[in-house]
């Protein structure tokens, strides 16, 4: 079976006393039903066929439920949480991943009854009982190991030891082990184990003291608040009991007060991320207890102040105000073409649509993004059922369509092409030849034009030079002059 990259755990990085919240975390630290079925939302909040699941980052104090509820199991992911103890998981037959790291386990232990289990990861725990491992030996599918940051690693002889107990390992730390190696451990693992076991007891004596301590600094803050709480506390401070009636006199002084409160809690947290503490479960715990109580506090604070009214989007006398609480980009164009207008409002583009609720009214549109209200009035009366909203697939902006309820717009005319030129051009040629011809009327007295009713010559008068093209004048012998005499001799003229 091919496992996942092995990555260390989000925030390990960080101090371990930092600690991220899950969103779906339990109060108190338990693991519960519902924390199950949250997150098994890729097996449709199933439970009992379940083969994977990731609880990391739920601080959860303890390890229960899983053998009963999920006996399926094959991966299970725990990181970053406060778990001190390895239990309640030997009846998960089938699993083959457990991830313990980044808790607060002290030794391994209740894994024999996992028959498949072949990767464990106990990185940046507290183990120091490092011959607890022996009972890893019933676990023959065991192939790869991991115990880098435990203070077990420190031991000399400490990788010779695990080789040499744990036959079946293939690869500790991400290392894989050579038969070389593994043939050198076994010479030495006499040896070996008798400086595991002295180093055992001393750091087992160290971490008596430790308890100890941390036993008596824990008491010792207890009586501390205890002892302030009938002194008079005021925040962080301590006042006589005149002294904190005073201060909680006025509106003022509240305000002060509450201002005087938030710098020392200020100051608190920073000197006690400053104070220098041993790298025990003790203060990894007591450091989620400071972050717990902190949250809390803040919570409690938020919750006493005055919350600011919400702008009005409309007033008392209903006049419809403009309003961008979103801080978005936005353009409205008046189409008269289509006798519409068009709103363009940058919304980000990889803002979830599900996140936006458009309501178009007659005069004004309204759009909710994350809950913020975007309005604006219109110029002009829009209709809201003809409206449509749509998301840019390229830049993710939110485009709505208003068609005006009056004044609709004529297209203006449609430019010709010089297609269509050229084919009136052909119809109005038709047109003229159709139609009939007019004639123009002349004045023949003005003007002369050649007779060509006798353009073709007759008979007779072919052959007998060049034609003419006007008849030969009449004489009016009316016309003639005194003079002439007539002779009846001669015979007429023809």
């Amino acid at each position: 079976m091919g496992w996942p990259e092995r990555r260390l755990p989000r925030g390990e990085a960080a101090p371990p006393v930092a600690m991220a919240t899950g969103e779906a975390s339990v109060p108190g630290g338990h693991v519960t039903e519902q924390l199950i079925r949250q997150r098994a939302e890729h097996n449709n909040s199933e439970i009992f066929s379940l083969e994977e699941i990731s609880l990391h980052q739920q601080d959860l104090e303890k390890l229960e439920h899983l053998d009963k509820w999920c006996r399926d199991l094959k991966i299970l992911y725990l990181q970053n949480n406060l778990i001190p103890k390895i239990e309640n998981v030997g009846k998960l037959k089938k699993l083959e991943y457990l991830n313990l790291a980044l808790n607060n386990i002290e030794k391994v232990e209740n894994l024999e009854g996992c028959e498949d289990l072949q990767k464990l990861d106990l990185t940046a725990n507290f183990i120091g009982d490092l011959s607890g491992i022996e009972s890893l030996k019933k676990n023959i599918h065991l192939k790869e190991l991991f115990l880098v940051g435990n203070p077990c690693t420190d031991f000399e002889g400490y990788r010779q030891f695990v080789v040499a107990t744990l036959h079946q390992l293939q690869f500790l730390d991400a290392k894989e082990i050579r038969r070389s190696e593994r043939i050198q451990a076994l010479q030495n693992y006499a040896e070996v184990k008798k400086r595991i076991n002295e180093q055992e007891e001393a750091y087992l004596l160290k971490r008596t003291r430790e308890k100890e301590e941390a036993e008596r600094q824990a008491r010792d803050k207890r009586e501390k608040k205890k002892k302030d709480r009938t002194s008079g506390f005021d925040g962080r401070r301590i006042y006589s009991l005149e002294e904190g009636e005073n201060r909680l006199k006025g509106e003022g002084e509240n305000r002060s007060c509450s201002v005087v409160t938030e710098e020392e809690d200020d100051e608190e947290e920073k000197a006690f991320w400053e104070e220098p503490v041993p790298h025990t479960p003790e203060a990894r715990l007591e450091a989620h207890r400071f972050l717990e109580e902190r949250k809390n506090t803040k919570g409690n604070r938020d919750q006493d102040k005055e919350e600011k009214p919400p702008r009005p989007l409309i007033t008392a006398e209903g006049r419809v105000l403009n309003a961008n609480a979103p801080q978005l980009p936005f353009s409205l164009k008046d189409d008269e073409e289509n006798n519409q207008f068009i709103l363009d409002l940058a919304v980000y583009r990889h803002l979830d649509t599900s996140l936006l609720d458009v309501d178009v009214q007659p005069s004004y549109i309204r759009v909710m993004v994350k809950g913020k209200p975007f309005q604006l009035v219109l110029p002009a009366e829009v209709k809201p059922d003809s409206s449509s909203a749509r998301r840019s697939q390229t830049t993710g902006h939110l485009v709505v369509s208003l068609p005006k309820a009056k004044d609709t717009i004529v297209a203006p005319p449609k430019k010709t092409t010089s297609k269509e030129l050229s084919g009136i051009n052909q119809s109005q040629a038709h047109l003229k030849r159709s139609a009939p011809t007019e004639k123009l009327e002349v004045d023949p007295t003005k003007y002369s034009f050649p007779d060509v009713t006798s353009i073709v010559q007759n008979k007779e008068l072919s052959g007998q030079g060049p034609l003419r093209l006007q008849r030969p004048k009449a004489v009016d012998t009316r016309s003639t002059p005194e003079v002439f005499e007539d002779d009846p001799e001669v015979p007429p003229l023809m």
